[in-house]
Parts: structure tokens; C-alpha cells; sequence
């Protein structure tokens, strides 16, 4: 599934939570991304032993703590303008 249905189930959790409660509950779905998957047991992992007041505290946990894999291109922008001094690419209009 992907990253946002996966932090939806996380909204049906009853909060406060702490990371091990989280990972029991939901640890074994899957994650799917363009370089592959991993549970959001792993992901969760990561974030550390902590307690999350809602489920905005741990979705937002879990979108930090997933792995680079999941975001793309690391560091790619289409809306950064070229610096000075660099020769750029030409725009395009679409």
C-alpha cells in the first residue's frame, strides 16, 4: 500500500500510543515505494521508543523516518532556480 494509506490506519488507532503499541497493531503492512517496500514496522522503528499524543504526532513520525528510497530522487526540485554562475537548462514550456 502506499505511504498515505498506511499512515490513514493510523488515524483508528486510540491514542496515547507509544511506538511498540503501533508496531504491534499495524507493524506487519506493507509500504510501497518507487525503489521498493518495507513494514511500517521497520519505519516505526526507527522513530524510537516514544509515546504519540495523536495521530498527527505519529504519522508525522513515520513520513521523517522512512527510508530515503521512499522519496525519489534525493534532492531533486523542478522549482529551484538555477544558481548564478551555473549554466542551467534552457525552460520549456509545456
Amino acid at each position: 500500500m502506499t505511504l498515505r494509506t498506511a499512515t490513514d490506519l493510523l488515524e483508528d488507532a486510540h491514542y496515547p500510543a507509544t511506538t511498540a503499541e503501533l508496531r504491534e497493531a499495524y507493524g506487519s503492512v506493507r509500504i510501497e515505494h518507487p525503489a521498493g517496500e518495507e513494514s511500517l514496522g521497520d519505519v516505526l522503528e526507527r522513530t524510537g521508543e516514544e509515546e504519540f499524543a495523536d495521530a498527527t504526532e505519529a504519522v508525522h513520525a513515520v513520513i521523517g523516518a522512512v527510508g530515503q528510497d521512499a522519496v525519489g530522487r534525493v534532492g531533486y526540485s523542478d522549482r529551484d532556480p538555477t544558481p548564478m554562475g551555473v549554466d542551467g537548462h534552457e525552460p520549456v514550456s509545456f
